[in-house]
């Protein structure tokens, strides 16, 4: 069984549609976070470290990194959830409130897939790891392993880390993290 320590990235710089950075970096406040959950993680020992290609989870993951002395593998499939080319940035926000209102049965094909993918990403992981990511993909794999098809489950603060494990065939949840409110606009 291989335990993931699933964590938000840390307070980034802006969000969409406020910053005109369409991927931000992490705040002051967020290189602290990363820093203080990196303490956290390395009673832990995580074998690997993976991160989403974003630069506000890839500064996260950094803290872990320093460190431990690993090398984080940046990995796609535990991106944010896509937005569709035809949504302009300053509407995104719009559309991922109307998303995560919905269940995942009832949203685009597209986006489905991409969880799908997702959730056999995490799944193929076999040893104990920190995975850096986003508020929506640790809602995905919460979701996964308790059988909630919500898009939204629940608000992880920013850098909490949710504990998840996999068999190899199903993600089972054995801590969410903490959790508060997060800027969608």
């Amino acid at each position: 069984m291989a335990r993931i320590y699933l964590v938000r990235h840390g307070e980034p710089t802006g969000t969409w549609g406020t910053s005109p950075d369409p991927d931000p970096g992490l705040s002051e406040r967020g290189h602290l976070q990363a820093a203080e959950t990196a303490q956290r993680l390395l009673a832990q020992r995580p074998a690997d470290i993976i991160t989403s290609p974003l630069r506000r989870a890839c500064e996260t993951a950094a803290a872990l990194a320093t460190l431990t002395g690993q090398s984080p593998a940046v990995v796609p499939e535990v991106a944010e959830i896509p937005t569709p080319a035809t949504i302009a940035q300053a509407l995104r926000g719009d559309w991922l409130r109307a998303i995560m209102a919905q269940a995942w049965h009832e949203i685009d094909p597209d986006l489905q897939a991409w969880r799908a993918r997702a959730i056999a990403r995490l799944n193929s992981i076999s040893g104990d790891t920190a995975v850096f990511s986003h508020y929506v993909l640790i809602n995905v794999a919460v979701g996964a392993a308790i059988g909630d098809d919500r898009v939204h489950g629940f608000a992880p603060a920013h850098a909490s880390v949710t504990i998840v494990e996999t068999n190899g065939r199903g993600l089972t949840l054995v801590e969410r993290g903490t959790t508060g409110p997060s800027a969608i606009r």
